[in-house]
């Protein structure tokens, strides 16, 4: 998706149909195990499936264009690394423009393997950026904690 650009509810939009755009959400959704790149995206679409309209669908047709264009591109596990926990997290505040809250992104890795990642929306509204990067970073903490025990 490009930089700037808000996906939102377009009420004057023209109304797609239902069950292809869910479909098409359902093969996306199974895509992302192995091509976290269209993750958020991908998670911010199916937001828009109770009505889909128009501009819901050109954003779903771009990200399968964008697959198209970059087949050669996903995850490897190569066999031979270390086995080092290593976790990062981000936020953006107040990513979401309809109700204020902010978006947050977590992966970690085992060596050099990417064995887990995720991106979502905030629960509450951050009344800064810090707040908003304290909350992805409590995030991430307990998803290391999970996964050393």
């Amino acid at each position: 998706m490009a930089p700037g650009t808000k996906i939102s509810t377009d009420p004057s939009g023209k109304s797609v149909d239902v069950r292809t755009y869910r479909g098409m959400i359902g093969s996306l959704m199974y895509l992302t195990s192995s091509r976290p790149d269209i993750m958020f995206l991908t998670c911010l679409c199916p937001r828009y499936q109770v009505a889909p309209k128009e501009s819901h669908l050109a954003a779903v047709k771009r990200i399968f264009r964008y697959l198209k264009g970059t087949a050669d591109l996903g995850l490897w596990y190569p066999k031979d690394t270390g086995f080092q926990l290593t976790a990062y997290s981000d936020a953006d505040h107040v990513g979401c423009m309809l109700d204020r809250k902010s978006t947050s992104g977590h992966i970690q890795f085992l060596g050099d393997k990417l064995v887990s990642w995720a991106s979502k929306k905030q629960l509450c509204v951050s009344t800064s950026t810090a707040e908003a990067e304290y909350v992805a970073a409590a995030s991430c903490c307990s998803q290391v904690l999970w996964m050393r025990t």
